[in-house]
């Protein structure tokens, strides 16, 4: 288990009223994306932006931050905002033009194989992205890789057996993922968007810390919590099966050596 870190900036953000406020938006993902990622672009440009300050003294201003399963770009005006260069990064061309956004630069690529060389960003983030894919540590190594040395990576991922685990067929994920499924699919008479064992993962919080464990030399981890808590709630990350049903989206914070 990761010994106990300091504490951060962006803890003093990790208040109940920000957690009540993005939990209260997920109702709004399918019917109205354009104001539940408003408010996550705007969390996570406070906790990119937090963890850079505390990590070089600096803002974000002539950074690069490359956004690996940035869709359509949600946060690119949040970043350029910050005086940042923001790259997405989507392998699906239908969630590139999803909302009608155009992003310059943007790159369609996969994010277990990405299209840069070694140490090319400042930034290497990925937002809810790693439970959508079938290799998600292959994902995080791939984000190191482009991550320039004294960089910073960040990992925020939905846990499975967390409440949002199974996405729109949740809870009855609880029974199974292609249960949930295939009960969403009898429901609405649609195919869910996110497709058990296709587009959505089993993800644990253990193998995020693990993973962590094993940077050694490669990289020290600055933080590990979960991300929707307040601060007084991060110590559920530390408690082995709890944290599996409660953390709900882990994000690991990484300086890469």
């Amino acid at each position: 288990m990761l010994r106990d870190l300091p504490p951060t900036v962006f803890a003093r953000r990790a208040t109940l009223r920000r957690s009540l406020r993005l939990l209260g938006s997920f109702r709004f993902e399918q019917t109205d994306p354009g104001l539940f990622y408003g408010g996550i672009a705007a969390d996570t440009l406070d906790l990119v932006a937090d963890f850079h300050r505390d990590l070089t003294g600096r803002d974000l201003s002539g950074t690069t931050v490359l956004d690996v399963g940035g869709g359509p770009g949600y946060f690119a005006d949040r970043f350029a905002e910050a005086g940042a260069r923001y790259i997405p990064v989507e392998p699906d061309p239908t969630e590139m033009h999803a909302a009608g956004l155009r992003v310059p630069g943007a790159v369609r690529g996969s994010g277990m194989a990405l299209p840069f060389r070694d140490g090319a960003v400042d930034i290497c983030l990925s937002s809810n992205v790693a439970e959508h894919v079938p290799r998600p540590w292959h994902m995080a190594e791939e984000m190191l890789r482009v991550t320039k040395p004294g960089g910073l990576m960040v990992f925020s991922y939905t846990v499975w057996l967390g409440p949002f685990g199974g996405h729109e067929t949740g809870p009855w994920h609880y029974l199974g993922g292609e249960y949930a499924a295939r009960r969403y699919r009898r429901r609405t008479g649609r195919e869910p968007k996110n497709r058990f064992g296709t587009s959505l993962f089993v993800v644990t919080a253990a193998a995020g810390l693990r993973w962590a464990e094993r940077l050694g030399s490669r990289g020290r981890v600055l933080a590990a919590f979960p991300r929707y808590h307040p601060r007084w709630a991060w110590w559920l990350v530390r408690v082995p099966g709890l944290r599996e049903l409660l953390v709900s989206n882990l994000v690991v914070v990484v300086a890469k050596r």
